[in-house]
C-alpha cells in the first residue's frame, strides 16, 4: 500500500539517514556490541549530520521539524538493526522535556549540546522497586534553600554509562505519593553522582543501560525542570510521543522481518521443494502480511495525528500495545521459519528477535496499556 503520510522533503531526508547508517553505524556497529556501548564520536557525526534535536527550534541549533522525520529516522534504525545509537530515546523521549519544559536560561545551556551531539541525553524513571508504580518511587531530595539534596538508585537507564544530562524522578513532597515527584537534572561531574555496571541484557547489545546512584547529590535549584511537584502532570503529558515512537519502530520491525523471511523462504528448499511452495508457510506469510498492513494503517493515521497535535493518550497506548506484540509475535514466527539459522545471531532475525523482546515491556508494558484503554471505556 502506498503511504500518504509523507512528502518528498520526508523522503530526501530518508536518504540522509540511510547514508549515515552505511557510514557511520553499521561499519561499527559489530564492534560497539561487544564492548557494550557506541562511540561518543558517532553521536557527534549524529549532530554534524542534523539527526539529533528534529523538533527543536532552529534557534537552539536544531532542525524545527515535524514528528514524520523523526518516524523516518525509528524506520531506518529498525530496518538497518541498529537500536543501540539510541536517537529515538535522546530526540522523542526527552527531547520533548527540555523543549517544552525548560526555562530560556536552561534552553540556551542544554539545547545546543543536545542538537550538536556533546550532550547526551537520558531519563532516570525506574527503580529497583518501582517501574510503572510512581507511587513507589523512592529516590528522594530534599530542599536546602539553594540546592536540593537528592539521594537514591535508579536501574535499567538507558544511555546510563554515557549520558551527560540525566533527568531523574524524585520525590520531593514526601506525602504527596505520585503527585509530590519533580523532575531534577543532575549533570555528569557532579559529587555523588556514580554510575554502576553497564547491565548484561539479551539484546540490545550496543545500547548501554546502567544503574544509576545518588549520593547526597547538590542538584542547583536552577536544575529543576518544570514545576515543583509536577512531575506525574508532565510525565504524563509526554507519554504519548513515547509510546508512538516505540510503536513505530515495532511496526517497522515487523515488516522487515517479514520482508527477509519472505525473500528466505523463496530460496531455501525443503525435501527438494522451495518452502514457499508448501501452503502452511503461504498461510503463515499471508497472515503476518495482513496484520503488518492494517497495522501500518493504523500507525500511519497516529503518527498523522500526532504531527497535527491531535493524538490522545488512549490510541498511543493502544498503538504501542498492538504493535510491539506483533512485532514479537512476527519475529518468533520468523524465526521459526528459519529454522535452525534462525537461531544463528549471524542472522539479523536471530537478532531481531532478541533486539525487540523490551518492546512490550519499556514505556509501559503491554498490560498498563490495556489498562489505559480499558480505564477510558469502563471508567
Amino acid at each position: 500500500m502506498k503511504r500518504q503520510i509523507f512528502a518528498p522533503e520526508h523522503e530526501v531526508f530518508r536518504e540522509t539517514v540511510r547514508s549515515f547508517l552505511a557510514r557511520e553505524v553499521l561499519p561499527y556497529y559489530e564492534q560497539w556490541e561487544k564492548d557494550g556501548i557506541v562511540s561518543r564520536d558517532a553521536w557527534r557525526a549524529a549532530g554534524k549530520q542534523g539527526l539529533l534535536g528534529l523538533a527543536v527550534d532552529e534557534e537552539y541549533g536544531g532542525g524545527g521539524a515535524d514528528f514524520r522525520y523523526s518516524a523516518v529516522l525509528a524506520e531506518e534504525f529498525t530496518r538497518a538493526g541498529a537500536p543501540g545509537l539510541a536517537l529515538g530515546l535522546h530526540n522523542d523521549i526527552i527531547g520533548p522535556y527540555l523543549t517544552t519544559l525548560a526555562t530560556e536560561e536552561q534552553k540556551r545551556r542544554w539545547l545546543p549540546g543536545f542538537c550538536d551531539g556533546t550532550l547526551i541525553t537520558a531519563i532516570a524513571m525506574t527503580e529497583p522497586g518501582a517501574g510503572s508504580d510512581l507511587q513507589g518511587i523512592r529516590t528522594h531530595a530534599e530542599d536546602r534553600g539553594d540546592h536540593w539534596l537528592l539521594n537514591g538508585t535508579k536501574t535499567f537507564i538507558s544511555n546510563g554509562i554515557l549520558a551527560d544530562l540525566v533527568i531523574v524522578v524524585a520525590k520531593t513532597t514526601p506525602e504527596g505519593g505520585a503527585h509530590g515527584l519533580s523532575l531534577l537534572v543532575v549533570e555528569r561531574g557532579m559529587a555523588g553522582f556514580e554510575r554502576g555496571r553497564n547491565l548484561d541484557k539479551i539484546g540490545q547489545k550496543a545500547q548501554d543501560t546502567a544503574e544509576l546512584f545518588f549520593h547526597d547529590v547538590r542538584v542547583p535549584k536552577e536544575n529543576l525542570l518544570g514545576e515543583r511537584d509536577g512531575a506525574f502532570v508532565h510525565l504524563m503529558t509526554n507519554l504519548a510521543q513515547e509510546r508512538l515512537s516505540i510503536a513505530v519502530s515495532a511496526i517497522a520491525a515487523a515488516e522487515h522481518l517479514l520482508e527477509i523471511t519472505t525473500g528466505y523462504v523463496k530460496e531455501r528448499e525443503a525435501f527438494g521443494r522451495p518452502l514457499a511452495s508448501k501452503q502452511h508457510i503461504r498461510f503463515e506469510v499471508a497472515e503476518m502480511a495482513t496484520e503488518c498492513a492494517v497495522t501500518r494503517a493504523f500507525l500511519d493515521r497516529c503518527i498523522s495525528d500526532h504531527s497535527d497535535g491531535a493524538l490522545d493518550a488512549v490510541h498511543a497506548s493502544m498503538a504501542k500495545w498492538w504493535a510491539t506484540e506483533l512485532q514479537k509475535r512476527v519475529a518468533d514466527r520468523c524465526l521459526q521459519l528459519h529454522g535452525g539459522y534462525g537461531y544463528m545471531t549471524e542472522y539479523p532475525v536471530a537478532r531481531a528477535f532478541t533486539d525487540g523482546r523490551i518492546q512490550t515491556i519499556y514505556g509501559g508494558t503491554t498490560e498498563i496499556m490495556k489498562e489505559i484503554i480499558g480505564r477510558s471505556l469502563l471508567g
